[in-house]
């Protein structure tokens, strides 16, 4: 039998246990850190007019925010409660000294969530100590009534076992503590871990974002967003003009020269004319090859043909490796963003040719809770990183145009494992738009 943690008898029994240790923990840093940290910021805030608070302030804020960020951590990783940053950018500031030190007092100060985080360390001292002790008091609780009350009570003839009763006799009641014990002993390590994500949430609820901080976050997301986006655009333009004048335009311009002098020459020398011929009709054909594939650079034939499902499958074909391939879509994105999608996956597999020395790829596409998902993953090396190169950095500014996220996990050893979203609707298969050409 499993819990809802997908665990047995054993697991629940180790979990708990490990709450406990997680809970005092947590109590000990309430009593330590978060009392430490709000005293000695709220002593720096007022000593700001006596001037030393302005580069007191900046060291004590900065050391709740990381003592905040240990918090977000723990609640993901103890708990799975996720907390996202809520912090404002830090804007360039001049220097190191009092000019600094005012301008990182101005943007802690006024940034919403230093004053959530101090609210969280003030109400962390409290409620953290009761949450955090509750589970190992339960259970040490229990324990003392399975292994210690009745003994006692035997042996002194009179012992007081919690609020229940006291032993005093020497009967069965006295050993009524011991299934007493044993369920006190199960509830607390049945309970410990909802008592420690209950002070997730707490700590989720002053910690997180607020809804005005959110838009405002988001504003700035898509202003940056939109301005990568324009910039991108800016440069695949200069890239076509770069391709068409140095290329077909430069083909087409000495075709045209080249017709020009096998007409002054057909009556003159018709063989010279029609070797002219010859290389122009050759030229032709280039500069045709050149046009079609600055075309499919820019909206590749087969995704309007065969949608994005063909045209995953047709990259994969195309592939030096086997890649398995797992589509389900019950119907087409717009073009815009089965565009992006499609050069996404492009560019993912093309740093699995050029960088993972990988014997084996995957891709799958599915479409849940309104976003389509993408996860392209391979068996090589690993030990990528997101930083490094402009492969990863331009699939995240193509998917960000469309609201998109990325993330790639890559230990050393692999697998890496490339995973994309993008939000979207799917147009019903029975009247999916016409994305062909005349």
């Amino acid at each position: 039998m499993t819990d809802e943690f997908g665990e047995g008898p054993g697991g629940r029994v180790e979990r708990g246990l490990l709450t406990c240790v997680r809970g005092l923990v947590q109590a000990v840093l309430s009593q330590t850190a978060c009392l430490a940290l709000f005293i000695v910021t709220v002593l720096s805030i007022a000593f700001l007019p006596l001037g030393v608070g302005v580069f007191l302030v900046p060291v004590t804020l900065l050391a709740v925010r990381g003592l905040a960020d240990q918090q977000r951590r723990w609640a993901l990783e103890w708990s799975g409660v996720r907390i996202p940053v809520p912090y404002r950018p830090a804007p360039r500031f001049d220097g190191k000294g009092l000019i600094g030190s005012l301008q990182r007092c101005k943007w802690l100060l006024s940034d919403p969530a230093s004053w959530r985080d101090l609210l969280w360390a003030l109400v962390n001292v409290p409620l953290g100590l009761v949450l955090g002790l509750l589970p190992a008091c339960l259970v040490v609780y229990g324990l003392e009534g399975v292994f210690v009350a009745p003994w006692i009570g035997h042996v002194t003839g009179g012992y007081g076992y919690g609020p229940f009763w006291p032993l005093s006799d020497y009967g069965v009641l006295a050993w009524l503590s011991v299934p007493i014990g044993a369920l006190v002993t199960l509830f607390g390590l049945r309970a410990g871990p909802r008592i420690l994500r209950g002070h997730a949430l707490f700590t989720r609820s002053l910690l997180a974002p607020t809804r005005q901080a959110e838009l405002a976050s988001r504003v700035r997301r898509l202003t940056e967003t939109r301005s990568d986006t324009v910039d991108a655009q800016a440069a695949e333009l200069r890239r076509i003009e770069r391709d068409l004048h140095d290329g077909a335009q430069a083909r087409l311009a000495a075709l045209g020269m080249s017709i020009g002098l096998a007409e002054d020459l057909m009556k003159r020398d018709p063989e010279a004319a029609q070797r002219l011929l010859a290389e122009a009709r050759e030229a032709s054909g280039v500069a045709l090859a050149e046009l079609r594939d600055l075309v499919r650079g820019i909206h590749p034939p087969v995704l309007a043909e065969r949608g994005l499902d063909g045209a995953v499958r047709a990259l994969a074909l195309a592939l030096p490796l086997p890649v398995d391939v797992d589509i389900e879509l019950p119907g087409r994105p717009h073009a815009p963003v089965e565009s992006a999608a499609y050069f996404a996956i492009a560019e993912a597999f093309a740093n699995v040719v050029k960088h993972s020395a990988a014997g084996h790829a995957w891709a799958r596409l599915r479409h849940e809770g309104g976003a389509l998902s993408m996860v392209v993953g391979d068996d090589g090396i690993g030990g990528a990183e997101s930083g490094r190169g402009t492969g990863l950095r331009g699939i995240e500014r193509r998917l960000a145009a469309f609201d998109g996220t990325i993330v790639m996990t890559s230990p050393v050893g692999g697998p890496t494992v490339v995973t994309m979203e993008l939000p979207c609707e799917l147009s019903s298969p029975r009247t999916l738009p016409s994305y062909g050409t005349d």
